[in-house]
C-alpha cells in the first residue's frame, strides 16, 4: 500500500513538472476549493444521517437520546482517536495557525479525513459544539498535502493551506467571500494581492460544487424588517452585550479547558464529562447539538419547540422570565462546548459563537420589546438575532470582517449590513480593548507561536534556533592546559572557544584576543589552565527559546554572540546577530509574498 502511494505521488511530481508553478498554484487550488466544498458536504450529510439513526431507535420522544447519545458519540470518538487515529486533532483552527507558523505549513495526511470522522459522529450524536473548525482542519489539511505532493515551494504550500481553509468555510456557509476574509482575518495570514487569486478560485470552486449538492438555498432563512435608523441605540446596547459575552465565551472556555487537563484518565475525564453535559441538555435541550434549529426559529419570528420537556419548561410560559431562560442557555453552552470536546468529542467552537450570538440578539430585542412595548421603541427580534450571530463572532474570533460578511452571506441579510458593522465593530472594539487576543491565538500568542500581518512579527515567529545556531567552534575543556588550548586555537578558525566540564554543559567561553599575549609563552604551558582566561556568558540561548526571546536577551546583553544549550545546560553552539539578521532576510522575502 504504502509503495503504491509512493509511485502516485510520483506520478503526480511528474505531472506538476508540465507546468510553471504559477500556472499549477492556479490549478490546484480549483481542484482543492472543489475537494474542499464536497468534504463540507459529506460532513453535513454524515452529521444529518447519524442524527437521524441514532434518535429514529427511540420511543416515546427523545428523553433518553438527549441524556445518553452525546456521551455515546464522546466515547466512539475518544476511542478512534485513541487507538485508530492516534494524535490530537481537537482545536482545528488553532491547529492551522500552529502548522503554519512552527511546522513549515505541514499537516499530517490523516487530518483529511479523521476530523470528518469524529466530528460527525460528535454532532451527529448530539455533542454540543460546531463542525466549522473540524472542516477548516480538513481543507487546510487537503491544501497542504496537495501542495506538498505536487512538489510545490513552501510559499505556495502555505498559499494552497489558506486556499483550503477559505474553501472549507465557503463550502459549509456557502460563503465565498467570507472564507477569504476568515484566512486573511482569522488564519492572519500577511498575503499579497497578487496572491489573492488563488483564493478566490478556490472560494469560489467551493461554494459551486457545495450548490450542485444541496442548492443555492442560504444556510439560514429570514423574512428581514427594513433596516430603520430609530434603532440604532439598540444595536449599540447589542454590541455591548455581545462583547461581554464574548469576555465570558473566551475566558471560560480556556479556563474550563485548563481544569478538565487536571483529570489525567481519559475515561474518568470521559465519565464525568458526558453525565455533566447529558445534564446540562436535559435542562437545556437546545445545547443538544450545534443548535442551528434553534436559531432558525427565532429567525422565522417562533419560539422554539423543544422535543423534550424541560425542567425549566416553566419559564417559557412567562413572558418576563423568557429571557431569563436563553440568558440561562448563553451561560450554559460554554460548559456544553468545553464538556463535549474535554471528554473525548471533536468539534469547534465556530458554531456555538453563532448559536450564542443569536441568543444574545433575541434576549437584548425581547427585553428592550418587554420594557417598551409598542412603537416607535420595538425592535424586530429576528433582525436583533441575526446581527448578534455577527457581534458575538466578531468579539469572540477577533474577526469583524468575516464576521459581518458571513452573516450577510448566509442569511441574504446584506440589508442589514450597516447594523451589522455598528454591532460588529462595538463588540470587537470593547473585546479587544480588554483581551488582544482570539480564542484561537490566546494560548499560541503565549508561546510566542503566533503569525501577524507585521511582517517583522511574522518572521520571529517562524524563525527557529536551529536556523542559524553555528556549530564550528572548537570547544575545550575547564581544565584543560594553555598547551592544550594552543593546539585548539591552531585547529580552528574562531576567535570563541566555548569551555565545557565532562559531562558536556557549558561553563563559560574564552576569546582570543584576551590570552593572545600569554599564547607564546611556553613555560605557562603547563601551569595555567582554561578556568584562569574563562568568561561566564551573559545569557544562555535555549534551544526551546522563541526567536522573540533570543532578541530581548541580545537586546539586554549587548552582545553580539550567545552560547546555545539544552534543558540540561549541555552546549550545543553559538548564535550571532549577524547570523540571524542574514537568515531573516531570507525568511523575510517568503514572509511578504512578493
Amino acid at each position: 500500500m504504502a509503495r503504491r502511494i509512493l509511485q502516485i505521488r510520483s506520478k503526480l511530481r511528474r505531472f506538476s513538472l508540465k507546468f510553471a508553478e504559477r500556472d499549477l498554484l492556479l490549478i490546484l487550488s480549483l481542484i482543492v476549493g472543489a475537494a474542499c466544498g464536497f468534504a463540507s458536504v459529506l460532513l453535513d450529510y454524515l452529521i444529518k444521517l447519524i442524527r437521524l439513526g441514532a434518535t429514529s431507535f427511540v420511543e416515546n420522544g427523545y428523553t433518553v437520546a438527549y441524556f445518553f447519545l452525546p456521551g455515546l458519540g464522546m466515547l466512539i470518538s475518544l476511542l478512534l482517536v485513541r487507538y485508530i487515529i492516534r494524535d490530537d486533532i481537537g482545536h482545528g483552527v488553532t491547529k492551522v495557525l500552529v502548522a503554519v507558523s512552527k511546522n513549515e505549513s505541514r499537516i499530517k495526511p490523516h487530518n483529511m479525513w479523521s476530523s470528518i470522522l469524529t466530528s460527525s459522529i460528535t454532532i451527529g450524536l448530539g455533542g454540543s459544539v460546531g463542525a466549522e473548525a473540524p472542516i477548516v482542519y480538513t481543507g487546510a489539511a487537503i491544501g497542504s498535502n496537495m501542495a506538498r505532493w505536487m512538489g510545490m515551494s513552501h510559499r505556495n504550500v502555505t498559499i494552497l493551506l489558506g486556499c483550503g481553509a477559505a474553501g472549507a468555510i465557503a463550502g459549509i456557509f456557502k460563503a465565498p467571500l467570507a472564507g477569504i476574509l476568515f484566512t486573511l482575518e482569522i488564519l492572519l495570514f500577511n498575503i499579497s494581492m497578487t496572491s489573492i487569486l488563488p483564493l478566490l478560485l478556490s472560494t469560489v470552486s467551493a461554494t459551486v460544487v457545495s450548490y450542485l449538492f444541496t442548492g443555492v438555498t442560504p444556510q439560514f432563512t429570514i423574512d428581514i424588517t427594513p433596516f430603520a435608523m430609530r434603532n440604532i441605540p439598540a444595536y449599540f446596547v447589542l454590541g455591548v452585550f455581545c462583547a461581554i459575552c464574548s469576555l465570558y465565551f473566551n475566558k471560560m472556555t480556556l479556563w474550563l479547558e485548563d481544569q478538565a487537563k487536571k483529570l489525567r484518565n481519559p475515561y474518568v475525564k470521559w465519565i464525568i464529562c458526558a453525565f455533566t453535559l447529558g445534564l446540562l441538555i436535559f435542562i437545556f435541550p437546545p445545547l443538544y447539538g450545534e443548535g442551528y434549529g434553534t436559531i432558525q426559529y427565532f429567525l422565522a419570528g417562533r419560539m422554539p419547540e423543544f422535543d423534550v420537556p424541560s425542567p425549566l419548561g416553566f419559564m417559557l410560559g412567562r413572558k418576563l422570565l423568557i429571557p431569563l431562560f436563553f440568558l440561562l442557555i448563553i451561560l450554559a453552552k460554554v460548559f456544553s462546548m468545553t464538556f463535549t470536546n474535554a471528554g473525548g468529542g471533536v468539534g469547534g467552537t465556530f458554531g456555538p459563537t453563532l448559536f450564542v450570538g443569536g441568543i444574545a440578539g433575541f434576549v437584548v430585542s425581547r427585553t428592550i420589546n418587554l420594557i417598551f412595548t409598542a412603537s416607535p421603541f420595538s425592535v424586530p427580534e429576528a433582525n436583533f438575532v441575526l446581527v448578534g450571530m455577527a457581534g458575538l463572532m466578531a468579539g469572540v474570533m477577533q474577526a469583524p470582517m468575516t464576521a459581518i460578511f458571513l452573516i450577510a452571506e448566509i442569511s441574504g441579510g446584506y440589508e442589514l449590513l450597516i447594523p451589522l458593522i455598528i454591532t460588529a465593530s462595538i463588540s470587537y472594539g470593547i473585546a479587544h480593548s480588554v483581551d488582544p487576543y482570539s480564542i484561537y491565538t490566546k494560548r499560541i500568542a503565549k508561546k510566542g507561536e503566533l503569525l501577524t500581518h507585521d511582517s517583522d512579527q511574522a518572521v520571529l515567529t517562524l524563525l527557529k534556533v536551529d536556523d542559524f545556531v553555528e556549530k564550528d567552534f572548537h570547544p575545550v575543556f575547564i581544565d584543560d592546559t594553555l598547551g592544550t588550548f594552543v593546539k585548539a586555537v591552531a585547529d580552528s578558525c574562531r576567535n570563541i572557544f566555548p569551555v565545557i566540564d565532562t559531562k558536556h554543559r557549558f561553563q563559560g567561553y574564552v576569546v582570543l584576543d584576551e590570552i593572545r599575549k600569554d599564547m607564546f609563552k611556553t613555560e605557562l604551558y603547563d601551569t595555567v589552565h582554561v578556568y584562569n582566561f574563562m568568561q561566564s556568558a551573559p545569557d544562555y540561548v535555549f534551544t526551546t527559546d522563541s526567536m522573540q526571546a533570543v532578541m530581548n536577551k541580545f537586546e539586554n546583553t549587548g552582545s553580539w554572540n550567545l552560547p546555545v544549550v539544552d534543558a540540561d545546560r549541555k552546549y550545543i553552539g553559538f548564535v550571532s546577530k549577524s547570523k540571524i539578521f542574514t537568515v531573516y532576510r531570507e525568511k523575510l522575502k517568503d514572509v511578504s509574498h512578493d
